[in-house]
């Protein structure tokens, strides 16, 4: 279960950012600040983010799940900001097609595992009506809760 891998410390609800480099700093920077990740870890999410773009259009709020090399991580976790007004990315799988993302899924992951985790998390953001509460979420507690909930009824 993904709720079951979250940690307060690394939700960040309601961010002010202006872009996808902000997020990586506010996020990532949390992840290398709490151990999980190393100095490395928000650079080579920029750099990756450039050839394999995260953005996924959900509907009315778009998601992100940026993830880089293991090389970069220490221990795995899972940072989840969601920001106050949208921040554009460019959409997985395409060079141009831009989403407007509201909730922002960061993984700090091993080889083991991490599709497996990646397929459980777009399981949960999949539901419009779930991304729709994360994005209003006011604290960390109600992003698990949200996320506990859903994983229920799957």
């Amino acid at each position: 279960m993904v709720w079951e891998r979250l940690s307060k410390e690394l939700i960040l609800p309601q961010i002010e950012a202006r872009d996808s480099a902000d997020i990586f700093e506010q996020a990532g920077g949390k992840l290398v600040s709490l151990g999980y990740c190393k100095d490395s870890y928000v650079e080579a999410l920029k750099i990756r983010e450039k050839d394999f773009p995260t953005g996924v259009d959900m509907g009315e709020v778009g998601v992100a799940i940026p993830h880089t090399d293991v090389s970069h991580v220490l221990k795995k976790g899972i940072a989840i900001a969601t920001t106050k007004k949208p921040v554009t990315f460019v959409q997985m799988g395409t060079d141009d097609e831009t989403v407007e993302v509201r909730v922002i899924f960061m993984l700090a992951v091993d080889e083991k595992g991490h599709l497996e985790l990646l397929q459980a998390i777009l399981g949960i953001l999949q539901d419009p009506h779930v991304v729709e509460k994360l994005s209003n979420a006011q604290n960390p507690e109600e992003i698990i809760n949200i996320i506990k909930e859903k994983e229920k009824s799957l």
